[in-house]
């Protein structure tokens, strides 16, 4: 089995066919959410702060760390926000930056194997990012898309996927170390395209034997109801061989479909993640007679 292993100081999460799920957690992330970005910006980050201890308690068992932030140094804001999470949790980080310099930043600061994410098909891009995945033993996110942007062909998803893959071995990046986003398009605009995504996914676990992530709420854009939505997508994404995604682990329809897709899977031991998590807690009072009730109920049978 492929095992991709990320870590923090003191904590190690297996991303694999076998393990359980990876839920990341997207939310200490500025785009598109304006009050985050300005303080940010200016140095606030009471609102990382709160966001990072909320996904933890939901669930998640990575988080995604992004500061893109036009007009600010990212470099600056990455790294110092990589430092504040690691000192709240140990859960491993994901480093999101399309700027070379901020992963650089973050990944010299980083305590443990972070994700860097992510790396795409263009070839300069390649040259760039890949000697920064390898010099600071990072794993890395590839995404389906190169020169040409995103191809609505499955199939030319697949092979820039496995370019990535191979010309990330010749930069002494196991195969194990690269998570391949396959680009989820929206269902609402491009028919078949959670087909094509399931499809995708499968030959991604058969033919290159690489773990996978995506974005989950890609899906869903531009649909009503959209936590129906992305909880079908997760479930039979699983099913297909995906083993991680980025998402937001507060919404309780997706953490649901998640852990009850492990279940399915034989990925949850004797079902104990989920009683944890759903199990009705005995009313004050009740827990020794219930304890008693059952009892009672046995000798009957």
């Amino acid at each position: 089995m492929t095992h991709t292993i990320l870590s923090s100081a003191n904590r190690e999460v297996i991303i694999g066919f076998d393990q359980p799920f990876v839920p990341i957690g997207e939310r200490i992330n500025p785009t598109g959410r304006k009050l985050l970005a300005a303080e940010m910006k200016a140095g606030d980050y009471s609102r990382v702060e709160a966001d990072t201890l909320a996904q933890v308690a939901a669930g998640a068992r990575m988080l995604d760390v992004n500061a893109g932030i036009p007009l600010a140094d990212e470099p600056k804001i990455l790294a110092e926000t990589i430092q504040l999470v690691q000192s709240l949790t140990d859960l491993p980080l994901s480093i999101d930056s399309s700027i070379v310099a901020a992963l650089e930043a973050g990944l010299s600061v980083y305590q443990g194997k972070a994700l860097v994410n992510s790396v795409t098909g263009e070839d300069e891009v390649l040259e760039v990012v890949l000697p920064l995945v390898k010099k600071y033993d990072a794993a890395v996110v590839a995404i389906s898309n190169d020169e040409t942007g995103i191809s609505e062909d499955p199939n030319e998803r697949f092979a820039v996927a496995k370019k990535i893959v191979e010309r990330a071995q010749d930069f002494g990046i196991s195969p194990a170390d690269v998570v391949v986003d396959p680009l989820v398009m929206p269902a609402g605009a491009l028919p078949g395209a959670g087909r094509q995504a399931l499809e995708i996914i499968r030959r991604l676990r058969e033919e290159l034997k690489v773990n996978t992530t995506c974005g989950a709420s890609n899906i869903s854009f531009g649909l009503p109801n959209r936590h129906g939505m992305n909880a079908a997508f997760l479930s039979m994404a699983m099913g297909a061989g995906m083993t991680s995604a980025i998402m937001n682990p507060l919404h309780e329809p997706e953490m649901s479909a998640v852990m009850g897709g492990d279940i399915m899977l034989g990925h949850d031991e004797n079902c104990r993640t989920w009683i944890n998590r759903f199990r009705d807690p005995p009313a004050e009072g009740e827990e020794g007679a219930g304890r008693r009730g059952g009892s009672r109920r046995r000798r009957r049978a």
